[in-house]
């Protein structure tokens, strides 16, 4: 709770200064001489409410809402070894990062796969998919676990949810400056809110919602090396490493044909830009320059 409080903190101090700034520079008054009458504070608060309570609802309800689409079973007492394994492996790195004991479960899915998700480190649900436990051995698959665990101890559930939430606050705010002035200045609407705007705001929602994706996938891949590193911090260094080289083995893509070769390196920088993890071949060297 005190992640979530000092974030909200720190982004009503942000909203603070910006609304300062605005004051200061006059825009205000700016975009009223322009004809484009259009409170900007008024408009920043409403941003933040619309941008924040979506996120955090959908923080609030990702557990509810990731067993359900993913099938996950959640293991209330162990089956099998495998089960008891792997509910003992979590147990045990769970008291090592000072969290509560997540719920774990397991997904079908031929894919190795595995996903950590909850509003808070103390309730949290860690699960891995069929396809993980049959690909990969023992020490691998407690590798995986510890980068779940570590995603968990380090709120990075949370956080990405209030960056999220930041980031719909100025998509919104920003698409609803430009609808308004395009209303107003380009089809010289003096009334309410005409096509015009509902339109240019839906479009500007989704051009900055795009290049906004492009700041949010490169905080989660900054989390991933941190979850990488507190894996190899729970698991051993050489059991994550190994773990990434097993997912490096299921997802090695094929060679192109020598006629779209030429067009795979720039399609490839473009792709990294809005890649949430990073590429296995940097997790692996940045693990191995881990001290």
């Amino acid at each position: 709770m005190m992640r979530i409080f000092l974030f909200l903190a720190t982004n009503i101090a942000i909203m603070a200064v910006i609304s300062i700034v605005f004051s200061l520079l006059g825009l205000n008054g700016i975009l009223d001489a322009q004809g484009v009458d259009l409170n900007l504070n008024a408009l920043l608060v409403l941003s933040a409410f619309i941008g924040m309570t979506g996120s955090f609802i959908s923080l609030a309800i990702s557990k509810w809402s990731a067993k359900r689409a993913m099938g996950v079973h959640v293991i209330e007492q162990a089956q099998n070894q495998t089960e008891q394994w792997l509910l003992d492996i979590v147990a045990k790195q769970a008291r090592t990062a000072g969290i509560d004991m997540p719920e774990v479960g397991i997904f079908q899915s031929p894919d190795a796969n595995a996903f950590a998700t909850g509003m808070t480190k103390n309730s949290s649900l860690v699960a891995v998919s069929t396809g993980l436990l049959h690909a990969m051995s023992q020490d691998e698959v407690e590798a995986v676990v510890g980068h779940e665990i570590s995603h968990v101890s380090n709120g990075d559930m949370v956080t990405m949810a209030l960056m999220q939430g930041v980031i719909n606050t100025f998509v919104y705010f920003f698409a609803t400056i430009i609808g308004h002035a395009v209303d107003r200045l380009v089809f010289k609407n003096e009334r309410g809110h005409g096509i015009a705007y509902f339109i240019t705001q839906f479009i500007a929602q989704i051009a900055l919602s795009f290049l906004a994706s492009i700041l949010v996938a490169w905080f989660s891949r900054y989390r991933e090396f941190k979850a990488d590193a507190g894996g190899a911090n729970l698991a051993g260094k050489d059991k994550m490493i190994a773990a990434l080289r097993a997912l490096q083995r299921a997802h090695e893509p094929e060679d192109l044909p020598g006629q779209l070769a030429a067009f795979a390196i720039n399609g490839a920088e473009v792709k990294k830009l809005f890649m949430s993890h990073p590429p296995l071949e940097e997790r692996i060297a940045a693990l191995q320059n881990l001290r």
